[in-house]
């Protein structure tokens, strides 16, 4: 049921010795589609939100479970060669807690490797977080029509696909006794990719709460038939419909003159489509899968050529030094959308490239990023930076040309508004124009939208504190010298000179970061070498990274708490330049995960020396295994130091 709702895939929701076959040729699922399946989030954040969805998921688990306890076919089943179920998903099915199946055709044929893996752990990550168990399914059978006429389901998808006959398919629904139903505003019937398909459902609900009470009521009829809701693309990617829609007849001509049949038209068709559509089909789909929320990544995106001195000093006076050149790409943007993708948490990154000799390769190189929505400009060259740096990986000298970052204009940031309305989280980079910035900080004050900024460098740093924008933002993540460059703009006072021993370092930090915490939720100084210094509110001998979690209460306080970096000797070092980004990058995956801050740090300094021991500004060895909270668990960790507590009275505003 990935591409669409009925005709597509499969719907077993109850083992076929229960529904009088025979038998099953031996296949290695995963789990069993028992109760929801989701295309969308929907259903997932119903969970969470409405509790009558949660009540319907519960009453649905305990009749299944009932029927596999008082069932010898269905334990033979469960515990036989035929069927695998995952010991937590059996667990939950015997408890009566709420299952989500998620249907895999689009991440083992639409996707390629690693997005793929991304955005399955991403999608159960989601249904997890919204307190139900997931239960991804593989190598099921094609009855998606007949099995919703016969099963108590509720399936959330996303609209037929478009090669089927959708006429016939709600004629054929109707007569097994399934109820239909469009979400949203229009009751109009979606055909995937695009939010019209000519025909008109049966039922409509307009938001969570209607099909909530929609789901309680079809099912509580216990007339044994199943509950279809279709949900449309988001409006703002609906102008692809007829693009994506043209390449589909495109890629069914080319399926027919290969005469490609059967089982296999839907993975040719689903690859042809990210071909014939350069990721758009693929994007859409992404968003579908996560119900239109989704990370947005404001930023730059850099060719680098890196230039790596072989000896310990660097000679001037036009003389040649040995060393090393090699091209990676980078800008800060790119880099947090990077290491965000490699950790299962894929945004969607809004940047500027020009159609030029770069932009082949920088594709290429990001194929495992949503790049999709990137301007792709003529006339425009791709931003690209040089730096030399010394044998020890320290920035000597950098020389870049990014006027194109100009381009990321609030005008082209606009277009996403709903995307960004609706976003977990949203970051942007210092290299994004001031009238973006202040657009940005408009909608989250209007949303409460949690908005990170990453400085970038000294000069761009202080950007969205040249007015008062500054004061919708959530998180920044400064190194000290971008931490001065703030408060001089905002006209605090400022040390003679910056300090270099580590406790100096510290204090110099959390009097710099002070006069911010009257507005901003957490400021996390990047100490280099040093590692990591959190300021922000404490309950419980925990910084709080979470907006809203300790606001109103009284025993919360303001202190900081410095993370001392994983010992990474200079030999080791491959490129510094990527560290920073990797830093917050994995701090925010496992915010987003919902981990304690000490585990979401630690992520980040996991990312971070991963980074620079690499030549690339983030490591390709970045992942869900290498950056997790499994691993976080396994190494022994330095003693966290927390320095002081900061007086209220020491804050402006408080």
């Amino acid at each position: 049921m990935t591409s669409g709702c009925p005709g597509t895939a499969p719907v077993p929701t109850q083992p076929p010795s229960m529904r009088g076959h025979p038998q099953i040729p031996p296949c290695d699922l995963s789990c069993w589609k028992w109760q929801c399946l989701g295309l969308t989030s929907i259903t997932s954040r119903t969970i969470h939100r409405h509790k009558m969805i949660r009540k319907t998921m519960f009453s649905l688990g305990r009749h299944v479970s009932s029927m596999a306890r008082g069932t010898t076919q269905v334990r033979r089943l469960l515990h036989g060669g035929y069927v695998r179920i995952h010991p937590s998903v059996q667990e939950a099915l015997v408890e009566g807690r709420p299952v989500v199946a998620l249907e895999s055709t689009i991440i083992t044929h639409g996707m390629a490797y690693p997005l793929n893996l991304s955005m399955a752990r991403e999608v159960e990550e989601i249904v997890r977080t919204n307190g139900a168990v997931p239960a991804t399914v593989a190598l099921d059978v094609s009855a998606d029509l007949t099995e919703l006429g016969r099963t108590p389901v509720a399936v959330v998808a996303a609209g037929a696909k478009s090669i089927l006959d959708i006429g016939r398919t709600l004629e054929y629904l109707e007569t097994q006794g399934v109820c239909v139903a469009a979400f949203g505003e229009s009751r109009e019937f979606p055909a995937f990719f695009s939010r019209q398909s000519g025909f008109q459902a049966p039922y409509h609900v307009r938001d969570e709460e209607e099909a909530a009470k929609l789901i309680d009521s079809a099912l509580g009829l216990g007339l044994g038939s199943g509950v279809l809701i279709a949900v449309p693309c988001p409006q703002e990617r609906a102008a692809q419909g007829q693009a994506i829609e043209e390449a589909i007849q495109q890629a069914l001509s080319q399926a027919r003159s290969k005469g490609i049949t059967g089982k296999e038209v839907t993975p040719f068709l689903l690859q042809k489509l990210v071909e014939l559509t350069d990721g758009k089909s693929l994007d859409s789909s992404i968003l579908l899968l996560n119900g239109g929320k989704k990370k947005v990544v404001i930023g730059g995106i850099n060719v680098d050529f890196i230039a790596k001195a072989q000896n310990p000093d660097i000679l001037g006076g036009g003389q040649t030094n040995a060393g090393r050149v090699r091209r990676t790409f980078g800008g800060v943007g790119r880099n947090l959308a990077d290491c965000l993708s490699r950790l299962g948490r894929a945004p969607l990154l809004l940047s500027a490239v020009g159609k030029d000799e770069h932009l082949e390769s920088v594709l290429h190189y990001c194929h495992h990023m949503d790049m999709s929505s990137i301007l792709q400009l003529e006339g425009k060259s791709t931003a690209t930076y040089c730096a030399v740096i010394t044998s020890a990986g320290e920035l000597s000298v950098g020389l870049g040309d990014m006027d194109i970052h100009h381009q990321i204009t609030e005008q082209y940031v606009s277009q996403f508004k709903e995307s960004l309305c609706q976003a977990p989280l949203v970051c942007m980079d210092g290299n994004v124009p001031l009238s973006t910035i202040q657009y940005v900080c408009q909608l989250a004050r209007e949303h409460q939208l949690a908005v990170c900024y990453e400085p970038t460098d000294e000069n761009k740093a202080s950007k969205p504190f040249l007015s008062d924008s500054w004061k919708a933002l959530t998180y920044i993540s400064p190194n000290l010298q971008e931490l001065r460059a703030i408060n001089r703009t905002l006209g605090n006072p400022l040390p003679a000179e910056l300090p270099s021993r580590l406790e100096d370092v510290v204090q110099a930090a959390v009097a710099l970061a002070c006069p911010l915490l009257a507005h901003l939720h957490c400021v996390v100084v990047t100490l280099g070498a040093h590692g990591v210094l959190l300021c922000g509110k404490s309950l419980g001998g925990s910084i709080s990274l979470y907006p809203g979690t300790h606001e109103q209460t009284a025993a919360a306080r303001l202190c900081a708490a410095h993370y001392p970096a994983i010992p990474i000797g200079r030999e080791e070092i491959g490129n510094v330049s990527g560290a920073g980004d990797s830093l917050m990058a994995g701090m925010l995956a496992g915010m987003l995960a919902k981990h304690d801050t000490g585990t979401c740090v630690r992520m980040g300094l996991l990312a971070a020396s991963l980074s620079l021991r690499s030549y690339e500004p983030i490591s390709p060895e970045i992942s869900t295994s290498s950056v997790s909270q499994e691993q976080v668990q396994s190494r022994s960790w330095p003693e966290v130091k927390r320095p002081l507590s900061l007086a209220e009275e020491q804050i402006p505003g408080v």
